[in-house]
């Protein structure tokens, strides 16, 4: 009852008044005022819309989508955009169910709408892993629902839509060969990745690693004491060099694995933080995706090579 609730009072801010968050236009043609929810899908809507969008993106660097209360704020921004990107395959968790309804009223877009499901990881009934942009090839593949959506919507820049999508299509496509050869520096015996929650698995099926999470696909679901010995015997066994905190999940966990491990007599280090459900900050390497992705992979493969 408290969510139907809280949804409605959310859907009603949306057709309010408020103060905008975008930048105010005197100019003949104004950017297409575009919010995004994660960093990583700004930045591609930032990519292939150039200087005819101006992008929002709601959650910041160390949110986590899977447990974000959307702000007041954040619905001004949503209520005065022209349009919006999210997920989807219930990443925004709580947000979801808004984003569906909104769509109604303005393009509200799943960025994996179009993604063939059999490339998805299953999770359920008609349930899928999320966290596509681990595998880069794949990821690429959101980039042509964006480019779509903005010719659509502004077909006197289609042109530069398509050519900047197809241009950041060629970056990913060298982002995934980098990858590739770094990890070769990586023995096939270590290569195994270990973090707070299962957001690795398409990152694991595209580059050829084990993957272990503490916690479940969404930081909603809790590790128990079991889940914690249970791990800490796994790396044991199999020696495993280095465990990695997320920078969007709290280090309480990991810092509870790794002594646990260290109570078998074995010595797993910390390998390093790595950017799972959010990207670095804003003007930094890490604030984008190409840059965040680059992190990962030269943390990961320090850590266990």
């Amino acid at each position: 009852m408290r969510r139907k609730q809280l949804l409605i009072l959310l859907l009603l801010l949306l057709v309010s008044c408020g103060p905008s968050s975008f930048a105010q236009q005197t100019t003949p043609n104004p950017p297409i005022r575009v919010a995004a929810t994660v960093g990583m899908i700004a930045d591609v809507v930032k990519h292939v819309g150039g200087e005819h969008v101006e992008v929002l993106g709601l959650m910041g660097p160390g949110v986590d989508p899977h447990l974000y209360k959307p702000s007041v704020g954040d619905v001004r921004i949503l209520d005065d955009a022209e349009m919006v990107f999210y997920g989807g395959l219930e990443l925004e968790g709580r947000m979801t169910d808004m984003l569906e309804k909104l769509n109604r009223q303005k393009p509200t877009i799943a960025v994996t709408s179009k993604l063939d499901s059999s490339r998805l990881h299953a999770t359920g009934n008609d349930s899928y892993d999320p966290h596509i942009w681990f595998d880069v090839l794949l990821w690429r593949d959101t980039i042509d629902v964006i480019a779509e959506t903005l010719a659509s919507y502004d077909p006197a820049h289609a042109a530069d839509y398509k050519r900047n999508a197809a241009a950041y299509a060629e970056e990913l496509t060298a982002l995934d060969q980098e990858i590739r050869e770094l990890i070769a520096s990586v023995p096939a015996s270590s290569r195994v990745l270990i973090t707070a929650h299962d957001a690795f698995g398409y990152f694991g099926s595209a580059y050829g690693f084990e993957v272990r999470g503490l916690q479940g696909l969404s930081t909603a679901s809790e590790a128990g004491a079991g889940d914690v010995q249970g791990l800490a015997e796994f790396i044991k066994t199999r020696q495993i060099k280095a465990i990695f905190v997320e920078s969007s999940v709290p280090q309480t966990t990991i810092n509870a694995v790794q002594k646990a491990v260290q109570s078998r007599g074995w010595n797993v280090a910390i390998g390093g933080e790595l950017f799972s459900d959010a990207m670095g900050n804003a003007g930094t390497e890490e604030g984008t995706y190409i840059g965040m992705v680059r992190h990962n992979i030269t943390t990961i493969v320090n850590a266990l090579k």
